[in-house]
């Protein structure tokens, strides 16, 4: 027994399992955020980096350059990847009046 009465040995509170199709559904929302999270921070490396590798530069203009693109991508690939995780468990919008799915209907 695990001690907190329920007798489902993980000692919390009843937990529905989730169907498969749910379990799709994180899966590929996981999928989705580090793939986009990839693209921005690489986006980011190269448009901080980008001059530095392609033209002549002075040498501190250079390293200023790539140590931010090596400090910033980083940061916006774990900021992206938790937004778009955030907004996943968050749910799809609801519509301001009930029964109505735009503001036009």
């Amino acid at each position: 027994m695990d001690g907190d009465g329920d007798g489902d040995g993980y000692g919390g509170g009843y937990r529905a399992r989730r169907t498969q199709a749910e379990r799709d559904a994180v899966t590929v929302e996981i999928g989705y955020a580090l793939c986009s999270a990839a693209f921005v921070a690489a986006v980011t490396f190269g448009a901080l980096a980008g001059p530095a590798l392609l033209l002549e530069l002075p040498h501190l203009v250079e390293t200023l350059l790539m140590r931010a693109g090596l400090v910033l991508a980083p940061v916006v690939f774990v900021v992206r990847a938790v937004a778009v995780l955030v907004a996943f468990r968050q749910g799809p919008p609801q519509p301001s009046q009930p029964g109505r799915t735009s503001p036009d209907s």
